[in-house]
């Protein structure tokens, strides 16, 4: 049980860093640089703003213990949309294998953290 829980914390405190604390200190600290991965992809200045805000719940409900199991489903299930969604925005439109990979391997991470939060939930 032991292992399963510090595997979960593992995996979820790199996506709490990444996909939480890195966006959130974007917007905090150099403003000028939160749509530099979304703008050059297309997509207008709003969306970088709603992507890190629905980002940071995420982590946040995934995190959180208190968090009730159906809304940790629906963060697991947005973060998951997101990393699909980056990884099909960079193959159509730069084509950069560095950019492609990025997503595929904090959704790996993701998984890892998915995987593990169930058998803690139903382990005890």
């Amino acid at each position: 049980m032991k292992k399963n829980k510090i595997i979960f914390w593992v995996a979820t405190v790199i996506l709490i860093l990444w996909e939480g604390v890195m966006p959130l200190g974007t917007v905090l600290f150099a403003p000028e640089y939160v749509n530099a991965g979304t703008k050059p992809l297309g997509y207008p200045d709003y969306f970088a703003y709603t992507l890190i805000f629905c980002k940071v719940l995420g982590v946040i409900a995934i995190s959180y213990s208190g968090t009730p199991a159906k809304l940790k489903e629906w963060a697991y299930a947005g973060l998951t949309f997101n990393l699909i969604f980056a990884f099909i925005s960079h193959a159509c439109v730069d084509q950069n294998i560095g950019f492609m990979l990025m997503p595929v391997v904090f959704l790996g991470i993701l998984a890892v953290s998915y995987i593990y939060a169930n058998k803690i939930r139903h382990h005890g």
